[in-house]
């Protein structure tokens, strides 16, 4: 007696339905009307929305001719995770408007991880700590895929990948990311360009109490650490040998590009800039004004 086979599987009750061909064409991705109140921000979005110049023009822009590109997100808890859009959400909702124009599409958290650092780090202004954090997370992410696994062929080594996709080394990648151990108050301070880049790193490595320590010496002294002196904390806090009277010793020293300055209040200036503007904005911003101003007095000179 011949056995029956039966292993078969049910027809799903769309496929009885429906042609291939429609099938094939629901999986491709549309741009949808969402309505503004399920578009939710991604978790832990390294880049901030500021009412900058940029973002001023792309509203005024939106309001002209509406979104030129759609933004990007997907599917969660029952509404849509934005992946890139979080500035067209802001114009939109700013404008009054309902709807926002989005392409939904299925991405797992770390696919959407690299997606959004991809996508966010494109805009015209990045600061450090925005970087340093998007870089962290895109790494995290391409960790967990595995990519840095050694497997058959030549799979970038995790970081190294993070790099090429930024266009920076793979030195400088460790170093934004160093950024993210400071402490709040001093990571604010190298966005606002009060400490330059490379001296945050350096004490990026000194403890959370000798930070904080370090910030009060800062503020005491109306000064911010050199790059030699950074250096030197970070090796005294490896070395076990930092404390609190060393930081302010440090701090108190004079140094050469502090010997003769002019000081102002930053509040005599703040009312003639955006009030979004950090103080390495409004730095560059005299600069020019007063190179404005010292060719204005050559030309009448000139004149006379």
């Amino acid at each position: 007696m011949t056995k029956r086979n039966t292993d078969f599987t049910l027809t799903k009750l769309d496929d009885l339905f429906t042609t291939q061909e429609q099938r094939d064409d629901a999986k491709l991705e549309r741009v949808q009307n969402i309505p503004l109140c399920e578009l939710h921000p991604f978790k832990d979005h390294p880049l901030r929305v500021q009412n900058d110049e940029e973002m001023k023009r792309m509203i005024e822009s939106i309001k002209k001719v509406g979104a030129i590109t759609p933004a990007v997100a997907r599917p969660i808890n029952g509404g849509y995770e934005i992946i890139s859009g979080h500035r067209r959400l802001a114009a939109y909702q700013e404008l009054g408007l309902e709807t926002m124009p989005v392409i939904v599409r299925d991405m797992t958290d770390d696919e959407a991880v690299i997606a959004m650092v991809d996508a966010n780090l494109q805009r015209e202004t990045v600061l450090p700590s925005e970087k340093a954090f998007a870089f962290k997370m895109k790494l995290d992410a391409i960790k967990h895929q595995g990519v840095a696994s050694a497997q058959v062929g030549q799979k970038l080594l995790s970081v190294e990948k993070v790099a090429e996709d930024a266009g920076e080394s793979r030195n400088q990648i460790k170093r934004y990311i160093r950024l993210t151990y400071l402490i709040p108050e001093l990571l604010a301070m190298v966005d606002d360009g009060k400490i330059a880049f490379n001296p945050a790193v350096e004490i990026s490595y000194l403890s959370k109490d000798e930070q904080r320590i370090l910030l009060d010496a800062m503020d005491l002294n109306d000064c911010t650490p050199s790059h030699a002196q950074s250096i030197r904390l970070k090796k005294l806090s490896q070395e076990g040998s930092l404390d609190s009277q060393i930081i302010y010793g440090v701090m108190s020293e004079e140094k050469p590009n502090q010997k003769e300055q002019i000081k102002f209040k930053r509040e005599d200036f703040k009312k003639y800039f955006p009030p979004n503007y950090s103080d390495e904005q409004m730095r560059k911003d005299i600069l020019k004004g007063l190179e404005l101003l010292r060719k204005q007095r050559e030309r009448n000179r000139d004149a006379r």
